[in-house]
């Protein structure tokens, strides 16, 4: 069966929102440790989020559809990233760290579920699978500080 556009572009605008909140999580992460090289490290995931989210809006803006410009307003529960807020005040880069791997944990899954869709167009499908690598990555970063600050 074939794929809509809508569906396709409800589909790339679930991921900017998922993209949107990494992006606000990360930024927010980045702002609150002191650890400088930790610091820099979020704030380029935070960038990296961002361009992930220029570029599934022109997918959807290619397909002619509305383009989401936004998080989510419930995405941060759902994506793991309300959390983080919390951790935030406590100013504890393991916590905070523990937080920013929910949020990933939510990222992973949100692109292994949109590359679930057999029958995307190639061209969007490249975007997503290439996002997901960087996602992926990330989250594996992001696990391994983790763990190397719980010591």
């Amino acid at each position: 069966m074939a794929i809509t556009i809508k569906t396709i572009a409800h589909l790339l605008n679930s991921l900017i929102e998922t993209c949107r909140d990494g992006q606000e999580g990360y930024h927010s992460a980045a702002e609150d440790v002191r650890n400088i090289a930790l610091k820099n490290m979020l704030t380029e995931l935070s960038i990296e989020r961002g361009r992930f989210c220029a570029e599934l809006q022109r997918l959807v803006g290619m397909l002619g559809e509305d383009v989401e410009t936004g998080g989510s307003a419930s995405g941060a529960v759902h994506r793991g990233w309300m959390d983080l807020k919390s951790a935030l005040s406590s100013g504890n880069e393991y916590s905070i760290l523990v937080e920013c791997e929910r949020g990933e944990d939510s990222g992973v899954a949100e692109y292994r579920d949109a590359l679930e869709h057999d029958n995307l167009p190639q061209a969007v499908r490249d975007v997503i699978e290439r996002q997901f690598l960087g996602v992926r990555e990330a989250h594996d970063r992001i696990r391994d500080l983790r763990d190397a600050y719980k010591h």
